[in-house]
């Protein structure tokens, strides 16, 4: 991992009771959802489900993935216990490491190419709300070094991240970017407030610029790096999918209303992820908590609705139910993988009759396109 000069110098190139209530509700909902599903939707298989998450109780929540560019099929899932750390898997689930970090909600990464004519190298930036110090953490990892690491059996988050933000806010969900103007960003979202944060890295480290209202509680969230455009999920009391196209001002006045509970979220919007495809189209994906759907829309404005799908159960791997965080990328990882990958955290984590501790299930997206017909 670098120092913190040389990583400065590479960027410089470049009302309490409703609320439990709420979620006593929503919990008690998607259990029976568990037991009882719509069968109307199509559903998909995970191929694979990674070990529970060391807490008890609410604790997994975020995955966020590294591309092996070099060798796709030995990327890296990242997945949060909110409770306690971070972990690492293999596209197979199997845990790489576990670090102790305190309580990480969410996370997320971006990589870019840096350096000069002779030396250029691709850096991944990890992005993470730390709720127990109340701050934006930014670990930042060379990724030839990473690879090694995982080669020697060796790879693990470190302890201590290579940047820190002290937030104004009580920390919650966070999503990352990359920005013409503002380079390397993250937003950070409010626990039971309405306020979103935008955080960039500079060669003064972590620097906040400006803060914004989203109306209401917000967690999950995702940014369109190449149409400039933030997509956050605004839960509890309204339960609506905003867009917010930007430009150089980081003008957050203008939302569009992308779905809400009237449309096709049921209960609480969660995690929002992108499924790039090529002529910057694809699809915009978020986490229908509620109904325990996942909704796919168009990309591009005026983000149109296009249909659901839910993570069913296969012979040894149950179903998904009550998923707060998800991750999606078109990569070629492998024969396993050909057309990417899909992380999903899984509420009710059962094994037969017996439910265990939460953890993430993962599905290869060539089975979603090909269980729901739509274009590449």
């Amino acid at each position: 991992m670098m120092n913190t000069v040389e990583v400065r110098q590479l960027v410089s190139l470049t009302s309490i009771k409703n609320y439990f209530y709420l979620k006593k509700a929503s919990f008690i909902l998607a259990f029976f959802l568990s037991v009882s599903i719509n069968s109307e939707i199509v559903e998909v298989e995970a191929i694979y489900e990674t070990p529970p998450v060391v807490t008890k109780g609410d604790a997994a929540d975020d995955p966020a993935i590294w591309v092996n560019k070099r060798n796709p099929s030995n990327s890296i899932i990242f997945g949060t216990d909110k409770k306690s750390g971070i972990y690492s898997y293999n596209l197979q689930g199997q845990e790489l490491s576990y670090t102790n970090l305190g309580n990480i909600n969410n996370i997320d990464t971006r990589t870019i190419n840096v350096g000069d004519d002779e030396n250029v190298s691709d850096f991944t930036f990890l992005f993470a709300s730390n709720r127990t110090l109340g701050s934006v953490d930014l670990w930042v990892f060379e990724d030839n070094e990473t690879r090694e690491k995982l080669e020697n059996n060796s790879w693990e988050v470190p302890s201590k991240p290579s940047f820190r933000g002290k937030s104004d806010i009580i920390v919650y969900g966070i999503c990352a970017g990359i920005d013409p103007k503002y380079g390397l960003v993250a937003f950070l979202t409010e626990d039971t407030g309405p306020r979103v944060e935008v955080w960039n890295l500079t060669e003064n480290g972590l620097d906040l610029i400006t803060t914004f209202n989203n109306g209401g509680e917000s967690e999950g969230c995702v940014y369109d790096d190449l149409n400039r455009t933030l997509f956050i999920s605004e839960e509890e009391v309204r339960g609506v999918l905003k867009a917010y196209r930007l430009d150089d001002s980081f003008d957050f006045s203008e939302p569009y209303i992308v779905d809400s509970r009237e449309g096709q979220i049921g209960g609480d919007p969660e995690g929002v992820s992108l499924y790039k495809t090529p002529n910057n189209s694809g699809y915009l994906i978020l986490s229908s908590q509620g109904d325990s759907k996942f909704n796919l829309y168009d990309r591009n404005y005026p983000y149109d609705y296009i249909t659901s799908f839910r993570i069913g159960s296969s012979k040894s791997i149950d179903n998904v139910t009550d998923t707060d965080g998800i991750e999606t990328i078109n990569y070629n990882l492998g024969e396993e993988y050909p057309e990417g990958i899909m992380i999903a955290q899984d509420g009710f984590n059962k094994d037969g009759y017996r439910t265990k501790r939460q953890n993430f299930k993962i599905v290869s997206f060539k089975d979603v396109l090909d269980a729901l017909d739509v274009t590449r």
